[in-house]
C-alpha cells in the first residue's frame, strides 16, 4: 500500500466567540493516497468545509488552527512560511469551489483566468499559456474552446462555469484537488456530467481528490474511500463499499437510513432524532450520544478517538458491533 499523499492528524480549528471557543474542527484525522478519491460527508455544520479550507490556508480571518498536523507529500504544511504555503496551494494543491460565479473573477475573461497559473506558476510564455488554456478547456469538455476562452463568466452556463473552475484547478498540474461540493448548485443532468468528468480525470491523470459533500449518492459515485464527520470529528473511515454496506458508527447508519429508497414504500422517511450539538458547548463523551439509539452509560464520558477495526477501517464508536448488527438486520441504502 502506497504512503499517503496527504495525512491529517488531530486537526483542530477554532473560532473565538464572546461566549467561548467554537470548535469547528475538533480533532479530525484522515489520509489520502496517490490517485485516490476520498469523500468527506456529514450534515451542514459538521466541519467538512472548514477542514478542507484549513488544508490550503483559506480559513476565515477569525479562525485559527489550534492543534494537529497537516502533512502533504512528506512536508509539514503548518510549518511552512506563508509564501511557501501559497506556492504549494498554487502548484501542488488546487481547489474547486461550490459556486463558480463567486469564485471566478467577473471582469476577467475565463481564458485569462485559466492561463494565470501556467503563466505565474509554470513560467510559460503568453503564447504557450494560451495553448495550454485551450488544451485544458477541451480536456474538461468545453466546446468551441477558442471562442469561449474570450467569454466572461456571466456569459457561460452554470455547467460550463464549473468546467472552467476544474480547468483552473488542473492548470498547474496539481497532485491533489480539493472539491467543496462542486455540483450542489447544478441540475442533476449537469451534476452527473461533472462527476463523470472528475472520475475520468482522476483515472487518466492520476490526480488525487478530496470531495466534500452532504450527498451520499455523490460520494458513492465519485469516491473510493469515505470519512464521515460529525461535530467537527471524523467518526468513521473506510472504503465506500464497506462503510455503506455495514456502517460501524450510529451516525453513519442514521445518514444512510435517511436516504430515500424508491423501491420501498414507507409512510415517512427515516431521520436522525434531535439536533447537532452546539460546537461552542459540545456534550461530554461521544458527541453523538444524545441522539444515538444505542447509547449506553459509558458513552457519556471520556474521549472517543478513531479506533482501527482493520487495515483500512476505523470507527469512533465503542459499541460498533451493536451498530453493525442492526445494519445487518435492516440493510441500509447507499444512494437514491
Amino acid at each position: 500500500m502506497s504512503a499517503p499523499l496527504l495525512r491529517v492528524t488531530d486537526l483542530r480549528v477554532e473560532f473565538p466567540l464572546a461566549r467561548g471557543l467554537l470548535r469547528a474542527v475538533d480533532g479530525a484525522s484522515f489520509e489520502v493516497r496517490p490517485g485516490e478519491a476520498l469523500g468527506i460527508v456529514g450534515e451542514s455544520g459538521s466541519g467538512k468545509t472548514i477542514a478542507l479550507r484549513a488544508l490550503v490556508g483559506l480559513l476565515p480571518r477569525t479562525a485559527r488552527i489550534a492543534g494537529g498536523s497537516i502533512e502533504f507529500d512528506g512536508v509539514d504544511v503548518l510549518g511552512l512560511s506563508e509564501d511557501a504555503r501559497r506556492a504549494l496551494r498554487g502548484r501542488s494543491i488546487a481547489m474547486v469551489f461550490q459556486e463558480p460565479m463567486t469564485a471566478l473573477n467577473p471582469v476577467m475573461r475565463v481564458g485569462d483566468q485559466i492561463a494565470e497559473a501556467p503563466l505565474v506558476r509554470l513560467g510559460l510564455s503568453r503564447r504557450r499559456a494560451r495553448v495550454r488554456t485551450l488544451e485544458l478547456m477541451r480536456l474538461v469538455g468545453i466546446p468551441d474552446a477558442a471562442r469561449r476562452a474570450d467569454a466572461y463568466p456571466h456569459e457561460l452556463s452554470g455547467g460550463l462555469r464549473q468546467r472552467v473552475m476544474i480547468a483552473i484547478a488542473l492548470s498547474a498540474n496539481p497532485q491533489l484537488i480539493l472539491c467543496d461540493e462542486p455540483t450542489t448548485a447544478l441540475d442533476v443532468t449537469i451534476q452527473d456530467q461533472i462527476l463523470k468528468l472528475l472520475q475520468s480525470l482522476r483515472a487518466d491523470l492520476g490526480v488525487s481528490l478530496v470531495f466534500v459533500s452532504h450527498d451520499l449518492a455523490v460520494i458513492a459515485q465519485t469516491c473510493t474511500r469515505v470519512a464521515v464527520m460529525y461535530a467537527g470529528q471524523v467518526v468513521e473511515t473506510g472504503t465506500v463499499e464497506a462503510v455503506f454496506r455495514e456502517p460501524r458508527h450510529p451516525y453513519t447508519l442514521g445518514l444512510l437510513r435517511s436516504v430515500p429508497d424508491f423501491d420501498v414504500t414507507r409512510e415517512r422517511l427515516a431521520s436522525i432524532p434531535g439536533v447537532p450539538p452546539d460546537p461552542a458547548a459540545p456534550p461530554p463523551g461521544c458527541p453523538f450520544h444524545p441522539r444515538c439509539p444505542f447509547a449506553q452509560a459509558d458513552c457519556t464520558s471520556g474521549a472517543f478517538p478513531l479506533r482501527a477495526l482493520a487495515s483500512d477501517r476505523a470507527t469512533a464508536c465503542i459499541h460498533h458491533d451493536v451498530c453493525a448488527e442492526d445494519a445487518r438486520r435492516e440493510p441500509v441504502v447507499a444512494s437514491g
